[in-house]
Formats: C-alpha cells, structure tokens, sequence
C-alpha cells in the first residue's frame, strides 16, 4: 500500500519526502508531530535530502513530464513535476494528508508565535507609539479633578493596554479611581502619598509588547511665607547690598519677582544694577542710590500643569544714608555678587552671567587697580539618537546585530527590552551597551525590542520589529521570467529568486540535463544563470529549482534566440568651427521582430535628443537610421560621441571623435613680478589653442576705485601669441591692480584667464596738482579757501596732504601753510589786519612722504565781505491802491559796499507796531524800484531801504510813510441780465455804489471767454453794460464783472451767458477777493455753473 501511493505522489511536497523502503525517511505523522512541537520546543525541523534517483521500470504510454530525466526522475515536491495517478483510494488520501502537511507547514512559514497568537507576516505588524505620556505635576488639596496620561500605539491588529508604577502593575480593575479608555489611563482625585510616581504605558499585540517612556507624576505645593517681620537693613550711596528671600517650602520650582512698596510695582532689573537670582530667589543691587529706599517684598509664583499660585513675602525694609565720609578703600571683598559656576539644565537653555560689583565714588590714586572674577558654565545635554534600529526580517537560524547610539552629557547608559522585558546576555544573546547580537534565530526571538538611552536629563526610546522569517521555497511572488530573448553571438542572464527562508539551495536544468559550469554557462552562488556566445541551439526551456528543508519549487523560463544587432554605418571623425553645424551618421540593422532606438553619448554622458532648443537633434529618417544632427557646435561639445543601437536583447556600438575649432581657452599661472611706481611684469601659461593657433594676447586690469576691467597699456603694444609675458606700464603709483590675460586668434578672443594676485605699485611724488581751487566769504577778517579732495588714485603716496600759498594782489611775498588732512577741502586764514573784500592770489599743491607735486594754476579770491556802510537815499513810498504800494531809492555807490552789492530790502511797518516787527522783502537784484503787495486798506505804513550783501545788511536809510488807498466796494455788480442780437450778446449789471469807507467807483473790468477756451480777455468800462460776441454752433460766454477803483478791483460776479435772454445767476460772492486772485475761484465758479447747466 505505501509503495502504492508513492507511485502515485504527484503534489507538491513540503516538509520531507515520503519513506522509500530504505530505512532513512520520516512518515507523515512524525512530519506534523515534529512540525507541531516546533513552536513549543523551538526545535529545528528535519532536513530531508534534495534528491533521489530512480530507474523508470514502467514502458507504458504516458503522458510527457515538463521535467524528465532519461537516467532519474525529479521526486514529487517540485512544481510542475507530474506523473501519472492511478485511481485508487491510497492515492486520494495521500494527496489529502499531504495537502494538510502542506497547509501547516506553510502557516509555519508566514508566522511566528508570541504569546501563544500567531502574527502573519506582510499582515500584521507591531505596535509603534503615536503619543505617550508625559510627566506632570498635579498641584495637592485640588479636588474633583483628573490626570490623563496619554497613550496610543498604532498596530495590526489594534493593540491592548496596560501600565505600571514604579515597575508595579496598575490594577485597574481593582480601583475604581483608575479607569482605562483606549490606552489613556486616567486617575480621579489624584492622591501624593497614593499616586505619586512612575508610570508606563505598554501596548502589546501578537506581534509583540513596547513600553513607553517614563511619565513621573508628582504633586505641587507653595507654603506661605514665615509671618515674622524682618530686620530692615542699612546701606550707604554706592555700596551694594543682598536682599534675601527665604522662600518657604515648595515644589516644583519657583519664579522669583520682587515689587517695592505696593503691588504691582516690580524692581526692573534691565538696567544691570539690580538683579534677581532665580536660583535662591534673593534680590542684588549694585551702587545703592537715595531712591532705592523702601520697603521690599519676594514675590514667587509656582506653575503646575493645572494652576499657577503666588505668595509673596514680609516686608524687607531697606534704608539707604547719604555717604557722609567719603571712602579712600575699595574693597572687592564688598561686592554684592561674586560670580559662581552655573550650572545649565541641558541644551537650548538661556544661560546668563551676571557681575555686579561694590564701586567707589571718591578713590585716590592708591586705589585704582583691577579686580578680577570668573565664572564657568557647564552645558550638558538630555540624550539624543545617533544611530538607531529598524525593522529587521531575517532568516531562521542566521544572525541579527543590531546597535543604537545616542550623544548626551553626562554620556548616556543603554539598554535593551523585548517585548517589554529587560534583555541580557545569555545562550544566543550577547549585549554590549550599544551593541545587541543574537545567533541562530529562531521564531522565538520575533517581536518587538526596545534600545533605551537615558542620562540624568532624560530617556529615549528607539522601537524596532524583528520578524524571523521560515518558509519553503515559492517562485509566486518572483518567477523565472517566461521568455528571455538572447541575441545570437551574445549573452544572456536568467535570475532565480525565489522566497525561501532559510536561504534554499538553487540550481537549473534544461530538459532533462542538469546544468553545470563549464566555459559557456555560469551558475553564480546566488543562483542567476549565464549564458555567453549564444546560438540558435541554445534556445529552449530552463527551470530553476530550489530547496531548503521546508519543501522544494522551480520554476521555468524560455530563451529565444534572435538575430544580433550590427552597426551598418559607423560615424566619422569630424572638425568643425565654433558655431556651425555638424551630422554624425549611424545605422543599424537589427532582428525585425523587435523595436530598434538609438541613444549618443558624449565622452560617457548619455545625450538629451528631445531638449526643443539643445544643440543635439535626431534626423528624421527611418528606423535603421539614428543620425545625429548638432547645431551652433561649441568648445563643450567636442569630444568621443558614441552611437549604440539597442534592442531589448542586445545593443552594439560605434564611436567617433568631434573636434569643434574655436578661441583659445583661458591661460592659467597669470604672475605679477617686478613692480615698480607705474610698472609691474606679468608672466603666464599658455592656455588651449582648441586647434587654431594663437595670434595675440591682450591684458586687462583694475583698481579697487575703476568700474569694471579696461584694456592696459604693454610695452610692447602688440603681444605676439607666442609670448608668455610682457611689461605692464602707464599705472598709477600706490595703487593696487589685478590683471587678467587674454588670448585671441583668427576665431575671435577667449576666456579671460584667472585675475592674478592683487599688487600693489611703489609710492612716488603726486604728479598733478588739486583742482576746484577757489575760495571767498567766510566771517570778519578772514580768507577762505577751498579745493576738491585729490582722489585715491592721485595720491601716489600715504603722508599725504596739501601745500597751500597766497598773497595779496600785487605784493611779492607767499605765504605757505602744510594742510596734512587728505580729506580737508577747507582753509581758513584770520587775520585782523585784512581789509574787507580785498583780493588774493592763491596757488596749491599735493604732497606726500615722497615728495611734493606740481603748484595748480593761481587762482584770484576775495577776503571775507562787511555789511555795506552807506544807506539807500531818497526814499518815496506811493500808494498804488489799498493793498499794493510801490517804492523807490537812489542807489549806493559799489566802492561803499564792502563787497559785492547782492540787492536792496525793504523793511515796512504799520504806525503803531515797533520797527522790530517790520516785515522785509528783498529785491533779487541793482532795482532801485519794487512793488509791496499785501498790505491793509487805510492804512499809515512806514518804510526804509537798506543795502545788503553776503555779509548783511546795511544801515537803514531815512524812514519815509505812505497810506494805502481806501478798499474798493465789497459787493459784486448786481441783476446782471443780457439780451441776444443774432451772433451778439448784450450784457448788463446795476451800477456798484461805493461806501464811505470804499474807493469809489471809476468803472467795471469784464473778463470773458468763449467755449472751449483757456484764457480771458480783459475788457474795461465805464458803463453798466457792454456787447459781446457769441461763439458759433450755440456756445456759451463765461464772464466776470467786477467795479474798480482807486482801491483796486472789487469782488466779481461771475456768471455763464447763452444765446437765449436770461437773467445771470450770481454764483461767486467772495468780498476779499482780488482781481490779482481771480483765476483760481472763477474756475471753480465755471464748474458750478456748468454742474447747474446740466441739472437744468
């Protein structure tokens, strides 16, 4: 019977072979034990061996087997290895009692146990925490509250929850002041001597357990203050002095405050004289003043994660005395603060020094010295990861290192957990601080481990899955690709990777024949399969079997050999310019039942032919053409341009060299040697010619103080293309230069080379002298005179400065003054002695440590002016009507000026105002005439002239009086009305009668203008009416009446007159209006009236 069903086993094996009379096999029943008693025992599964040969004994006709051997048979247990099945009983319920084999095994394979749960691989995965719980402190004696303590994992399937205290379960269950919702626990009515302490969260699937950071749950307290009063304390001016806090008992932490007096008046300490300690809460002052006297409390707050809570102390009286008896000694031993190592809780922190010392007002000389105090700050910093685990899948019975390191001060410990659990060296394990190794894995080692690092400052978590992998060989993921094409002459490879764990024993076949190495097929270690120098006999099936002692598979594949791809047409070798265009040829011929592209390269970088406006363009051809087109060719495109025609079994290549001719590259080692005042010799390397010989060369420069390179001056002028150096000339002294070399040739001039080092030329004497010399004005008996800056680049030297000569015109002797300030533009020489306006020569030079320039050209200047000596004569004042008077002298002779007379002022005030108060008008210009506006009607002004120039004015002249006329009427022409007469216009008004205080009435002024136009036209008259000429095509007249007089014009009435008779509408009616003003309001009263016109 079990030789029966042997003949018949055609299924896929997995997990051992079945008994063949020889004694060595392992039945069906030990198969599923051994394989039951894995999980309990994590013992290791029987291997079986991969093969076993057999004579074929049946000659019956059958059907063919994909894999058939004529000297063995591949046993059942590979796929695709099928023979026939006879229909006996024996044979079903084998292949059924395999099939279960088969089913068991396989869960084996995609999972591994924790727990008692099995956790399926590509499924499931591990907790991983989205939010843990953070440390609080929770203020005592606040009631009918809660504190959460957050967490939440993200796994599959979901995890469950539990925590801990202080390494001790939290049985929630069994208090109901703790309830757990979906992994936050949260405590009701937290209690400190119940619930103060340590706490955890660990979230756990069948995948594995992670516990989370450690959250400490504390209990915040302030007491109040002592009640007892305290000693005021007694200071002088100057002194320091330390105002102690003495909080009362408390935690967390406190901030401290001090106020002064009464709340809230807070003690600023930004100016540095005060300063508050937030370690012991005390209060410093430095250099105690009058008003630091008072009364001072300790204000200290505690904030908790729930509330905030104040108290503040007793008063701390503070008293400071004036210093009656100064103090000779200074002491450091009387400093308020002494500095003390500081401590920072950890990185990021602000860390602040403070120094405040005692000072002396009233030190003598013996006292002065230097006090010195030094503080040290240490950083230290909570850990932080620099190298962590990940996810690991890996095969049964193979080794996992894993290591995490984390920076940190003090250095952090680390350790390991698994699944919650501390990890240490034992069997398999080995732990090294940052180092975790495990050796021969089995399914009892997946879940999930924790690296923690942790110092004083803190503790971090790094969480990584490890899952053991165990599985048969299966090519479904990962087959042998169906159809491999090969070209003839070439090379093909086969990969085989199935999954298997452990890792399975690979080899091929085709046919029947098992494949060996030999000079033509390779069967690399990891299981790919070579074939070289392909023929049309290579071409057929191959399959790749596997096989660990889980089960065995294959795979098959199919090798079809096509034709080889050969260039036809190689490209040519090619030389171009810069600028023009160039074809590289290439064609090819392939297998015609597969597609042909053509890819270039350039010098091994593949060629963008798609680029819209790039250099490189396929030609339109057909598909055995890839020609390759460049435009505008450049320097960068020169080189080995390779054509390879590929199909998806070969590719072949053909390769052609470009040289694109073009200016000469840039020359390098650009050295300035030999300087000297106004020259330096420049020396360089040829640069590439790119296959046009060089023809010249040319130098640039520039100065710190030039725009941009220009073109220097060589000696010789003309530099020949096989020189590699030359003289430059025409710099100037103290100047600094860098240099540039360019090199040309009958294709134009290249690249600049490298600027050379930056030089400096020799001082020498200034060669030009300042320019803008000039002078005059200034003060009394002094003579000013002023030039421009020489600039840097005509310095020629540091000491640098000016020499200055001048004399009085007509005298022989100069005198020389040295002006050593290379920015001055300004002398000024006083003399008491000098005459007003009297004139100099002056002439200037440069000079620096050198030597001395060239004198500038004489220059002729004046002294400084005075005030004009003499008054204006015959003054007369006439009044030309109530607001304007016109006033006129006699000039005064140039020779009494003192100067350059500039004009003349008119100082004007009314009769009963102070001549101090007078209003001035200055005249621009030798006018001996000038109108006065703006003056009142009626009004008795008196009025003097005097002479002025650069230095004032002169004394005034004999004061004359004038009256303004009387004002004129301040009512516009009234019923102004009009009548048309065909293309002319009447217009008439009442008469204006002026008042007792008005001028009177000796006619009307009308300005008119017709549609359209700008500008009025002035019309005067005696009468109370006047004709006007009306525009074409209906236009309109706008007009303006107003009375005059002695006083001047009166207000206007302004109207707008149409080609119909009408009465004229008053739409102005300002009475201070004058006429001089007119232009301004009349515009706005024509928009008026036209805004008027429209409504109608």
């Amino acid at each position: 019977m079990r030789q029966g069903c042997s003949v018949a086993e055609s299924s896929r094996t997995e997990g051992g072979r079945e008994e063949r009379g020889r004694g060595r096999g392992t039945s069906l029943e030990d198969s599923i034990t051994t394989a039951t008693a894995h999980n309990q025992r994590s013992a290791r599964l029987h291997a079986y061996p991969a093969w076993e040969s057999t004579r074929h004994r049946s000659t019956a006709r059958r059907k063919p087997a994909s894999h058939s051997y004529p000297d063995f048979v591949i046993k059942p247990g590979f796929q695709g290895a099928h023979r026939p099945m006879p229909k006996s009983r024996c044979g079903l319920v084998m292949r059924m009692v395999h099939l279960v084999c088969l089913l068991y095994l396989s869960s084996l394979a995609l999972s591994y146990t924790v727990g008692g749960e099995v956790c399926v691989s590509g499924h499931d995965s591990g907790p991983v925490f989205e939010e843990q719980p953070s440390s609080l402190v929770f203020p005592e004696g606040l009631t009918e509250e809660k504190v959460t303590l957050a967490c939440q994992a993200r796994a599959s399937p979901a995890a469950t929850y539990r925590w801990r205290v202080n390494g001790t379960d939290v049985l929630v269950g069994e208090d109901p002041r703790y309830n757990l919702v979906a992994g936050n626990l949260i405590i009701s009515n937290p209690q400190s001597g119940r619930d103060s302490g340590s706490y955890q969260c660990l979230a756990t699937n069948r995948c594995g357990t992670i516990i989370s950071r450690a959250a400490n749950l504390k209990f915040g307290y302030l007491h109040e203050f002592s009640p007892d009063e305290r000693s005021p304390q007694t200071v002088y001016e100057g002194a320091g002095a330390t105002l102690t806090c003495q909080p009362p008992s408390h935690y967390p932490a406190l901030s401290y405050h001090w106020f002064v007096n009464k709340f809230p008046t807070f003690v600023k300490t930004e100016g540095g004289r005060k300063f508050v300690s937030q370690g012991t809460g005390n209060l410093y002052l430095a250099r105690a003043e009058a008003n630091d006297s008072g009364n001072y409390f300790c204000f200290t707050t505690s904030h908790t994660d729930f509330n905030t809570k104040s108290v503040f102390s007793s008063a701390n009286q503070l008293i400071v005395h004036p210093d009656a008896s100064p103090r000779k000694v200074c002491s450091k031993h009387q400093s308020a603060l002494p500095l003390r190592h500081l401590r920072i809780g950890r990185t990021g922190d602000t860390a602040g020094m403070f120094c405040i010392w005692q000072s002396c007002a009233n030190c003598s000389l013996e006292e002065k010295g230097r006090d010195t105090h030094q503080g040290r700050i240490t950083v230290q910093a909570q850990p932080e990861w620099l190298q962590v685990m990940s996810d690991s899948e890996v095969e049964i019975s193979s080794q996992l290192r894993w290591s995490c390191m984390a920076a940190g001060k003090p250095r952090p410990s680390v350790r390991w957990l698994r699944n919650g659990q501390p990890l240490v060296t034992q069997e398999r394990v080995e732990v090294n601080s940052v180092l975790l190794k495990i050796s021969n894995l089995t399914l009892e080692d997946s879940g999930m481990y924790q690296c923690v690092a942790e110092n004083k400052h803190g503790t971090i978590y790094s969480n990584a899955e490890l899952r053991v992998q165990v599985q048969a060989p299966d090519f479904r993921l990962n087959p042998v690709r169906r159809l491999v094409p090969a070209a003839r002459g070439g090379q093909v490879m086969m990969e085989c990777k199935p999954r298997a764990a452990p890792k399975p024993t690979l080899f091929w076949s085709r046919g029947t024949e098992l494949l060996t190495n030999n000079s033509r097929v390779t069967v690399t270690p990891d299981g790919n399969l070579w074939i070289t120098n392909i023929s049309r006999a290579d071409e057929g099936k191959y399959t790749c079997f596997a096989e660990n002692y889980l089960g065995k598979a294959n795979s098959t594949g199919h090798i079809s050999v096509r034709d080889a791809t050969k260039i036809t047409l190689a490209p040519s070798n090619a030389d171009i310019n810069q600028g023009e265009n160039v074809t590289l040829q290439c064609h090819a011929s392939h297998d015609p039942t597969m597609d042909l592209t053509f890819t270039w390269s350039l010098n091994g970088v593949l060629l963008d032919l798609e680029e819209a406006n790039g250099h490189y363009h396929r030609t339109e051809s057909k598909e055995t053409v890839g020609d390759l087109l460049i435009v505008n060719g450049q320097l960068a495109h020169a080189g080995i341009y390779v054509c390879t025609a590929q199909t998806v079994v070969d590719s072949a290549s053909a390769s052609a060299k470009l040289v694109v001719r073009g200016p000469p590259g840039p020359p390098g080692g650009v050295v300035v040697k030999d300087a000297n005042e106004t020259a330096v010799e420049l020396r360089w390397s040829r640069g590439y010619d790119n296959h046009s010989p060089i023809a010249k060369y040319i130098i640039m420069g520039r100065s710190p103080l030039a725009e941009g390179w220009k073109q220097m001056r060589t000696d010789p002028s003309n530099i020949e293309g096989n020189a590699e150096s030359v003289r430059v000339i025409g710099l100037s002294p103290w100047m600094d230069y860098e240099f540039q070399v360019i090199a040309s040739n009958i294709l134009g001039s290249g690249e600049p080379s490298m600027p050379s080092q930056i030089v400096r030329t020799w001082q020498a004497a200034p060669t030009v002298a300042p320019n803008g010399l000039g002078g005059g004005g200034g003060d009394r008996h002094e003579l000013i005179i002023t030039w421009t800056p020489m600039a840097r680049e005509y310095q020629n030297g540091d000491g640098f400065g000016y020499i200055l000569a001048f004399r009085k015109q007509n005298t022989p002797t100069w005198t020389v003054v040295k002006v050593p300030n290379v920015e001055s533009s300004r002398f000024v020489y006083s003399n008491a002695s000098l005459s007003p306006y009297s004139p100099f020569e002056v002439k200037i030079k440069a000079y620096n440590r050198k030597g001395e320039g060239p004198f500038s050209q004489v220059a002729l200047i004046h002294s400084a002016e005075e005030e004009p000596t003499v008054s204006p004569r015959k003054i007369n004042a006439t009044a030309l009507s109530a607001f304007e008077m016109l006033v006129s002298w006699d000039p005064v002779q140039h020779l009494t000026t003192n100067g350059i007379l500039r004009g003349y002022e008119i100082r004007y005030w009314r009769q009963h105002e102070k001549q101090a108060a007078a209003d001035r008008v200055r005249t621009a210009g030798l006018e001996t005439t000038a109108r006065v506006s703006g003056l009142r009607p009626s009004t008795l002004y008196h009025v003097t002239v005097l002479a002025y120039n650069s230095a004032g004015t002169g004394p005034p002249s004999p004061r004359t009086t004038v009256t303004t006329k009387k004002p004129p009427p301040n009512r516009p022409p009234g019923n102004v009305s009009w009548k048309t007469d065909g293309s002319w216009v009447t217009v008439m008004w009442d008469h204006v009668k002026a008042l007792k205080n008005e001028s009177a009435v000796l006619g009307y002024k009308v300005l008119y203008k017709h549609e359209g136009q700008s500008a009025l036209k002035v019309l005067e008259k005696g009468k109370t009416s006047i004709s006007l000429p009306l525009p074409k095509d209906n236009g309109y007249v706008v007009l303006e009446i107003r009375a005059w007089g002695e006083g001047g014009d009166g207000v206007a009435h302004e109207t707008i007159v149409s080609r119909d008779s009408g009465t004229g509408m008053m739409v102005q009616n300002e009475a201070t209006i004058l006429y001089s003003h007119h232009s301004v309001f009349f515009t706005a009263a024509v928009l008026f009236s036209l805004i008027g016109l429209l409504e109608l």
